[in-house]
């Protein structure tokens, strides 16, 4: 790391708490419930084609997810699905809305010691429906740690540039927290600036990217090893 970090940027879901692992539970209930249309791998993959046709529309979150849920069951049944299984689907997706949002470990101990250090501003930057994150970061407890939280519809190096001139700091004073390569991480080193890899243990396949290694990223396993750059 260097001494040159102002801002220290967070992701959200699966970085602050677990996300993919509720939305993985919602699918595999949504495949038994398309069962008598389809395999499970049949579903799966419609699914994942229906989600990537509509997100220039939608984006992403709960609300995108669970109207692609819907959209998909009525293509996989070819419009036989009836409505009592539609409306179950429909509340399967909006149960998404909330999840626990509980923070990892480490994640809450590691915000304070950066805190009390009084070296580096701290934000949340996730990409997303508004409300719903906003009201994770609510129900995990963490917002307070935070000096500003920004939602955009997705981490482009245009909106990383735009999060640097709202904290007045060059991308090299930046430094990203997250754990997907694709979002997280690339966009940022491609700007200049820094980044710590944090891999989760599920990774939606929208974000699968092959990482790779630079002289301004680090790549640990726990919240906590964040700190170790401090001392």
């Amino acid at each position: 790391m260097t001494d040159d970090i102002r801002l220290i940027a967070f992701d959200a879901d699966d970085t602050l708490w677990d996300c993919q692992t509720h939305f993985d539970e919602v699918e595999e209930r949504y495949c038994q419930l398309l069962s008598p249309w389809a395999t499970k791998e049949e579903v799966s993959k419609t699914l994942f084609d229906t989600e990537t046709r509509n997100m220039p529309e939608l984006g992403y979150g709960c609300k995108a997810f669970t109207i692609s849920l819907v959209e998909n069951a009525v293509k996989v049944s070819k419009g036989n699905i009836p409505a009592p299984l539609l409306f179950e689907i429909q509340e399967l997706g909006r149960s998404l809305l909330r999840l626990p949002a509980t923070p990892l470990p480490g994640v809450e101990s590691t915000l304070q010691r950066l805190r009390a250090t009084g070296k580096y501003q701290l934000a949340v930057f996730t990409k997303g429906e508004i409300q719903d994150q906003e009201n994770k970061l609510r129900r995990s407890g963490l917002w307070h740690y935070f000096d500003r939280v920004t939602v955009v519809a997705d981490k482009t190096p245009e909106q990383y540039q735009l999060l640097c001139h709202d904290f007045a700091i060059t991308p090299r004073q930046l430094l990203m927290v997250g754990n997907s390569f694709k979002s997280d991480i690339a966009p940022v080193l491609t700007l200049g600036g820094y980044a710590v890899h944090i891999p989760f243990h599920r990774e939606w396949a929208h974000e699968a990217a092959e990482a790779y290694e630079h002289p301004r990223l680090r790549t640990i396993e726990r919240m906590e090893e964040l700190f170790l750059s401090e001392e």
